[in-house]
């Protein structure tokens, strides 16, 4: 008993709750940590939603040749394609998620007190029901702004239409299908997000435990507090573990919401014909396209995200 406290003590050193935060400055700090992030990493998603929407005959079938395809023809706006869209609508979606994710984390911290489960148990719950919860929570703003920009990602590519923005995309869909067709894929994007979400959160959670118990922290009482690089470190790894499990476990999902959100109206489908499909063209292997670019996005994205969050948190702490 004596060592669970230990662990959750040292534990407590390295982590800044909900409670602890200022939260003016953390939203708008946050802001523009998650921008410049963002930005960054945006080509990635360019390049994994135009490989899970490439047909059988498509010459650019790999993430090289899609790169250099849009650099030919668009140089690097093209690897920008939507980009305003998803900044637009990331802001307010990521506000909804963090206030979400660390209220729904205490509350489920708290809740799972009187099961007395290990630390490493109750830090994976905790940190899985916050992510889904979180996830679930922010779709309503993200899945229209998803719609709407793998539609301009992939414009131009594979037979898809060209578009002159957001906007335009916006009106055809609205023309076309109505508010549903912003909503197009809304049940696998619950499907895919929620449980990524909670996959990586739970996994992110659980990784730290184990990393400090292997470091030797937790186990005796009096040590002395981890360093900032060291902590650092093990949030990286933390970030990189979950970042590879979810996009593994995911993938699939993800390909085939990808294919349903950026079909045209007059080439609807259903799950089934899409999964018939890709299996067809490359076998089972097919609903995993995109793995390489995603499992990068994730494992880079969740690295880099967990790492600004975590830096975010401790430059929003209030003073003691």
């Amino acid at each position: 008993m004596a060592s669970s406290d230990a662990r959750a003590q040292t534990f407590g050193q390295t982590e800044i709750n909900w409670d602890k935060l200022d939260k003016t400055k953390f939203y708008v700090v946050g802001a523009g940590i998650f921008t410049g992030i963002t930005v960054a990493l945006y080509p990635v998603s360019v390049v994994k939603t135009r490989l899970q929407v490439a047909s059988k005959d498509t010459v650019e079938r790999n993430a090289y040749s899609v790169i250099r395809g849009l650099l030919r023809t668009d140089g690097i706006p093209g690897l920008y394609k939507g980009f305003g869209t998803v900044i637009t609508g990331a802001v307010p979606a990521r506000i909804i998620f963090l206030t979400a994710l660390e209220t729904t984390k205490v509350a489920a911290f708290r809740m799972l007190e009187p099961f007395k489960f290990s630390e490493t148990t109750q830090a994976a719950l905790a940190n899985g029901i916050a992510g889904m919860t979180s996830s679930l929570c922010a779709q309503s703003v993200f899945v229209p702004i998803d719609v709407v920009s793998q539609k301009l990602m992939v414009q131009g590519y594979s037979g898809h239409a060209r578009y002159s923005g957001g906007l335009e995309v916006a009106r055809m869909v609205l023309k076309s299908d109505g508010i549903r067709g912003l909503y197009r894929g809304f049940g696998l994007s619950v499907m895919t997000y929620s449980p990524s979400s909670a996959v990586w959160w739970a996994t992110y959670g659980s990784s730290q435990r184990l990393i400090w118990r292997s470091l030797g922290y937790g186990i005796n009482h009096g040590e002395a507090v981890p360093s900032l690089q060291k902590i650092v470190l093990v949030q990286a790894a933390g970030g990189i573990i979950a970042g590879a499990t979810a996009s593994c476990i995911t993938t699939p999902l993800d390909t085939i919401k990808t294919r349903l959100q950026v079909m045209g109206h007059e080439k609807k489908s259903s799950v089934r014909q899409v999964v018939k499909g890709l299996i067809a063209e490359d076998g089972w292997k097919g609903l995993y396209r995109g793995l390489g670019p995603r499992f990068f996005s994730m494992s880079a994205w969740g690295t880099s995200m967990i790492l600004a969050y975590e830096y975010l948190k401790r430059l929003c702490a209030k003073d003691e």
